[in-house]
């Protein structure tokens, strides 16, 4: 059996990494899940979402929601959702400014690509200090091709 695996993207962004993948599901399944915050930790490639602990059940333009998180240490994070087009598109940010982004486009014949993107091209010199420090941008591809790769796996079973 082929090992399923999501492409990582180039991209000509500065502090800017991205992921695709095309998975055989209608966009409204896949995006119901991308817009339920306690779903995360159920496709969370990186393994830093601990869980769930405050917001809606389904995100919108505006809604803010909690996250418990850890790397190396445990914290708390509230984000904020920046962008939203019902079934394509959902963005979200918090206090250090850089957004996650994931875009769906419906393939036709019940497949749907989905792209996520992790920008910080217009962040504050302190978020880039973090990312910097931390090796973020260096982790990130391969976290979010894993995070594609378990939302296939979630939206096909």
């Amino acid at each position: 059996m082929e090992k399923v695996r999501a492409q990582i993207l180039e991209v000509d962004i500065p502090r800017t990494t991205a992921a695709r993948i095309v998975i055989s599901a209608p966009a409204e399944r896949i995006f119901d899940l991308i817009a339920d915050p306690r779903s995360h930790q159920l496709f969370d490639g990186s393994g830093t979402i601990q869980k769930s602990i405050s917001g809606p059940n389904r995100l919108s333009l505006g809604a803010k929601f909690g996250m418990g998180m850890k790397i190396k240490v445990p914290y708390r994070i509230t984000n904020k959702v920046v962008a939203f087009e019902e079934g394509k598109k959902i963005s979200w940010s918090h206090l250090m400014k850089w957004t996650w982004t994931y875009e769906l486009q419906d393939l036709g014949d019940g497949k749907t690509q989905v792209t996520e993107t992790f920008s910080g091209a217009n962040i504050p010199w302190y978020a880039v200090k973090w990312l910097d420090a931390t090796g973020s941008l260096e982790r990130n591809p391969k976290w979010m091709a894993k995070s594609l790769v378990q939302l296939k796996n979630l939206c096909e079973s």
